[in-house]
């Protein structure tokens, strides 16, 4: 059942090298058009009204007019959003905001996640990961098995609103489309708990029946959830449950601390190793 959509997909997501390719021969470029794409979905937001951005036409223009904001400058538009506001920040509703560790004068920062930003940076991103790597490696069957997702959860929008708040890894995965849920293990119940000893414990039992391909998450706990499957399951190689096991696209964190440990409990020679960067955090 896998193999079709595998082959679908697969040359699907490759189309996407020859857009890739002239993104890098022609960074300029695509930027300029980038900043204009933006400043015109902007334009009729409040911000957007504000700033003027209809008689924007050039980068310097830009900086001239638009000020460098701190968050809590920013915070008072990002609230008005929170609480059900269009057209503040970004065209229509935001719909969830991603809740990051606070580093300023507040102990949590709440950062707008658009259905653009969700489309245009998360989704198209992690596409652009899979396209990069079955280009570089085109006998991949990575698609033919499960993607190991483990992500954080969500909680309660603070101001009322039905916008979602949580982790931007709870956030993405809550809002991935169908096909990709399709591919992912555990289950989004078991996904987006946020009962830590739990989770672990559910997270063990509902993917060591999958064959599970890749894996993707925080390296940190990724090692948690490794030990605790070979703690029940007594192996001391995570090949030995996932034969199939390819790839690690990891994130948040260096990876190099983590490098050799993680040699040590996947013995596959041929397995890769690709780091994202998160944006939003």
């Amino acid at each position: 059942m896998f193999f079709p959509l595998n082959s679908i997909i697969a040359w699907w997501l490759k189309k996407r090298i020859s857009q890739i390719d002239t993104v890098r021969k022609q960074p300029i470029e695509t930027q300029a058009i980038q900043f204009q794409s933006l400043l015109e979905k902007g334009k009729d937001t409040q911000w957007g009204r504000d700033f003027r951005f209809n008689t924007i036409g050039r980068i310097g223009e830009f900086q001239e007019m638009v000020p460098v904001s701190s968050y809590e400058e920013l915070f008072p538009w990002i609230e008005r959003a929170m609480r059900g506001e269009e057209n503040v920040l970004w065209p229509g509703k935001t719909a969830c905001f991603s809740k990051s560790s606070g580093t300023t004068n507040d102990r949590h920062k709440y950062i707008p996640v658009t259905e653009d930003s969700l489309e245009e940076c998360h989704f198209k991103g992690g596409k652009d990961l899979i396209a990069l790597y079955l280009d570089n490696r085109p006998d991949s069957e990575v698609l033919s098995g499960k993607n190991l997702a483990m992500g954080g959860s969500l909680q309660p929008n603070p101001y009322g609103s039905d916008a979602i708040c949580g982790d931007i890894s709870a956030v993405i995965m809550h809002n991935l489309p169908s096909w990709a849920q399709w591919l992912r293990t555990p289950s989004l119940e078991i996904a987006l708990m946020d009962r830590w000893e739990e989770k672990i414990e559910r997270m063990t039992e509902n993917t060591l029946p999958e064959n599970v391909t890749s894996i993707s998450g925080v390296p940190t706990w990724m090692l948690v959830l490794f030990r605790k499957i070979m703690e029940k399951t007594g192996v001391q190689d995570i090949t030995q449950i996932w034969p199939n096991l390819e790839v690690f696209l990891h994130g948040a964190v260096s990876f190099t601390p983590y490098r050799e440990e993680f040699k040590q409990l996947i013995s596959n020679p041929q397995m890769a190793y690709m780091e994202t960067y998160n944006a939003s955090a």
